[in-house]
């Protein structure tokens, strides 16, 4: 007659209560004599006898064979030594439990008496020590288990020992599963007991209120695994002696309470993980600060830990070689640091390529005595994924200087706060002591390049020193003909603008005054800063019709203007305004006449004699050359058209055009306009009222179209699309998923293009948009399309050929500009192109605008 099933004592409701009293029991026996002991060889020896013991059980170790390392086979020998007797001796405390507990013993009792042999032994000891002796008596069961079948001694043993397991029993397969699951948990209790001891030689100490918290769980999680060791013992025992009926369930019960144990060990280690990453992280902040302000003998140490911050021996990689190297290679030399996010302007990164590799040409020379490395500042709260991870590596691969491949986020921090980094590229300057000698020499190199060495702020200000306005300071080389043509003594007429009819008139003016004048004349088209598609097709016209030079190069047309911006900044960065810097007036003028979108010219000779003026200004001032003609031969057709200018200028009231910067480093509340000396205030963005006012008076004077006469109207629809944009934005509508915003986006894309759009409808279902670009070609080609307007209608026909349109023709999609209130995504997606818009901070002045 089969026995009674063995049940073993149910987990109560008051968990609580039983955990402290268990705990109390357990520290009862805990008296550690201080000796430390390596677990973590003998846990993974562990590991291994558990998978080879079962391997095609369900579950154990996820079905992975543990690797044991061959350090590991070398130090258990010498470690089991000292410990053989005690693995032993619980051992034997776990074998007579399956005959004790099975009489009625009481388990409670054995596992207090296996926590008296462990009392000397640490917590993490302890429990690895116990689950050792387990994986003795369970490795002896399998072993004899595998053998059964093929070894006479094996089936011999097995018989001797009733091992009723060796047959072929599908009825047990949910008791080795209920067993494999419970050894799954202790192994991950017994980890985590082992994470807790490695904590204490981090950067916390035991006495931590953090550490204090979190470790009194673990005497109750030692006790609970030891216990559960005997509970797997006895289901051990059920499969020998089948008269045992030990059922799984009760070892399920186990194996939930030990995962209720690891999952709350787990949050605490959570926990104490971030605290430790909170505290290293103010550490090396303020390690990095300190260092900073320190002086050493070579800049060794700063770079270690503005780098290193996982202590890696070889943290760089050299984009020449294509391998890894240590720090020792920028030991005592000057360190130019490029710092930037991924979304680095190509076209910036192809000038520092350019003038790195005239450096690396020239070795010997004292001006290419220096080094780059590429800090990326990578945004971590955003998913890092193998887009990311290719466009990193794109930028490390395309960089002939050093890089690294991950900056700690202290050093991040004290970029950003202590050297003011905000999405634009930065060049901070180290000495060969690890000094930091300019906050970012960025702007020094793109106006001097070599010329700037060694890059520090006291060479900076004493370059601006020897500096004066003149043609070679504004053009630098940018182009061969220029040089040639100061050389050769001509007058240098640099002019820009969108209008193409502007550009028309003035271009042809001054050839004709230069005629009248009887002076040697060219003439550069320098377009617009951020209007490419514009000025390549004003580029073709001028080249045809034979206006003037241009700049074949777009490029090149980027690099003028983004120059003249970092001449403002170099200036703004030394204190410099146009109160009191000759310099800093005349770049400001510069950039307000790009910011306007109007023409403009600047007319030189040689290197003193420049006179400059916007399209509104310029063009009367040659109309009347006849006013001014003679002076010309008495002082010069510079000196005389300054002249007329200044009168000009003082009898008309003008309107003053706006002067837009990227949001960069410390930019002031207010500039002196250098046209008018009012203060300029400072905006977000700016409505060209005085231009559409005058285009108004024009198209009603054509008789064009109808028009707004109330320039409010106008502000109005603009400022209504805008709240629409909002509105859509604050229920976290995008142009992705929603078709309004769509179209709304797309038209403050219009707007802020500055170029111009049309919107054509039928009552309320039928519209077609498009931008100028797009939309006159398809109106000069309504031949193309004409006949559909007869099948589908005028609106369907012209979307028709809209679509056609731009897929076989490239664009360029305009900039979306918006008032910087609430929130503003970093990132939008083009609603005609379908591509990442990037957010681009714009600060814009203006003065005059009554």
């Amino acid at each position: 007659m089969a026995a009674e099933p063995q049940k073993l004592p149910q987990l109560t409701g008051s968990s609580s209560d039983e955990d402290e009293m268990m705990r109390r029991l357990v520290l009862e026996t805990h008296a550690p004599n201080g000796r430390e002991i390596d677990v973590k060889p003998l846990i993974h020896f562990i590991e291994d006898i558990f998978h080879r013991a079962a391997p095609d059980i369900p579950g154990i170790l996820h079905g992975t064979q543990v690797q044991v390392d061959a350090s590991d086979d070398k130090a258990l020998p010498k470690m089991l030594e000292n410990l053989s007797y005690t693995i032993n001796k619980i051992s034997s405390e776990i074998s007579y439990s399956w005959y004790n507990c099975s009489g009625g013993g009481d388990p409670l009792e054995t596992t207090v008496a296996i926590c008296k042999i462990l009392s000397s032994y640490s917590w993490d000891a302890k429990v690895v020590l116990a689950l050792a002796a387990f994986s003795v008596n369970y490795g002896e069961f399998w072993l004899v288990a595998q053998l059964y079948s093929t070894n006479p001694l094996g089936k011999r043993l097995a018989i001797l020992k009733q091992f009723h397991i060796l047959k072929d029993d599908k009825t047990l397969k949910q008791k080795f599963e209920a067993l494999t699951n419970l050894i799954k948990a202790m192994l991950d209790v017994t980890r985590s007991i082992v994470e807790f001891k490695e904590l204490l030689s981090q950067s916390i100490t035991p006495d931590s209120p953090i550490l204090v918290t979190a470790t009194v769980h673990i005497p109750v999680a030692v006790f609970w695994t030891i216990r559960s060791i005997l509970s797997c013992a006895l289901q051990i025992m059920a499969f020998i002696d089948m008269s045992q009926d030990f059922f799984s369930w009760d070892v399920a019960i186990w194996a939930n309470k030990v995962n209720d144990i690891h999952s709350n060990l787990k949050q605490q280690l959570i926990l104490c993980n971030q605290y430790i990453a909170d505290k290293t992280y103010i550490e090396r902040y303020v390690t990095l600060a300190r260092l900073f302000e320190t002086i050493h003998l070579d800049n060794t140490k700063i770079l270690k830990a503005l780098i290193c911050g996982k202590e890696d021996p070889v943290p760089l990689f050299d984009g020449s070689t294509k391998t890894r190297a240590s720090i020792d290679v920028l030991r005592r030399k000057n360190v130019l640091l490029f710092i930037s996010d991924l979304e680095l302007s190509l076209d910036e990164l192809y000038l520092l390529e350019q003038m790195f590799a005239e450096a690396r040409s020239n070795p010997a020379r004292l001006e290419s005595q220096y080094e780059v490395v590429w800090l990326p500042v990578l945004d971590r709260s955003t998913p890092w994924n193998d887009t990311k991870r290719r466009q990193f590596e794109a930028l490390q691969q395309q960089m002939p200087w050093y890089s690294v491949y991950e900056l700690d986020p202290a050093a991040i921090r004290y970029i950003k706060e202590m050297w003011h980094f905000n999405k634009k590229t930065l060049l901070v300057v180290l000495d060969p002591l690890g000094r930091v000698v300019n906050p970012n020499a960025i702007h020094m190199m793109w106006i001097w390049g070599s010329l700037a060495f060694p890059f520090t702020s006291t060479r900076e200000k004493a370059l601006w020193k020897e500096e004066s306005w003149r043609i070679e300071l504004l053009v630098d080389a940018i182009d061969p003909l220029l040089l040639t043509w100061i050389i050769e003594g001509k007058y240098i007429c640099l002019y820009g603008g969108e209008d193409m009819e502007w550009v028309r008139k003035f271009t042809l003016t001054l050839r004709s005054v230069a005629q009248a004048a009887n002076i040697q004349l060219e003439m550069l088209y320098m377009g617009k800063s951020n209007s490419r598609e514009k000025v390549l097709k004003n580029n073709r016209a001028i080249v045809a019709e034979k206006l003037s030079h241009v700049l074949t190069d777009p490029t090149l047309i980027w690099y003028f203007w983004a120059r003249l911006e970092r001449m403002w900044y170099s200036k703004a960065q030394h204190e410099k305004s146009v109160e009191n810097d000759a310099i800093m007036q005349e770049v400001t003028t510069m950039l307000s006449f790009d910011g306007s979108g109007e023409g403009w010219a600047v007319i030189s000779k040689g290197s003193a004699e420049m006179a400059r003026a916007n399209g509104d200004t310029i063009l009367p001032a040659l109309y009347e050359f006849d006013k001014w003609g003679e002076k010309v031969r008495e002082i010069g057709f510079v000196p005389a058209l300054n002249q007329y200018l200044s009168d000009y200028r003082r009898l008309n009231p003008h309107h003053c055009y706006r002067l837009i910067l990227p949001e960069t480093g410390s930019i002031p509340e207010r500039l002196i306009c250098a046209e008018c000396g009012r203060a300029m205030e400072k905006e977000k963005l700016s409505n060209s009222r005085d231009k559409v006012l005058k285009n108004n008076r024009a198209i009603v004077a054509e008789k064009l179209s109808h028009v707004l006469t109330d320039p409010t109207l106008i502000w109005y629809f603009w400022a209504r699309l805008e709240r629409m944009w909002y509105s859509k934005a604050q229920h976290e509508k995008s142009v992705e998923n929603d078709a309004i915003m769509q179209e709304v986006t797309t038209m403050l894309s219009f707007d802020g293009s500055g170029e111009g759009w049309a919107v054509i409808s039928k009552g309320s279902a039928e519209m077609a948009r498009a931008n100028g670009d797009t939309i006159l070609p398809a109106l000069y080609e309504f031949d193309k399309w004409g006949e559909k307007v007869r099948e589908i209608g005028f609106v369907p026909a012209l979307n028709q050929y809209l679509s056609d349109y731009r897929r076989l023709n490239p664009h360029h999609c305009y900039r979306l500009i918006l008032p910087e209130t609430g929130s503003i995504p970093e990132r939008l997606i083009c609603a005609e192109c379908g591509r990442t818009m990037e957010k681009e901070k714009l600060v814009m002045y203006r003065c005059c605008t009554d």
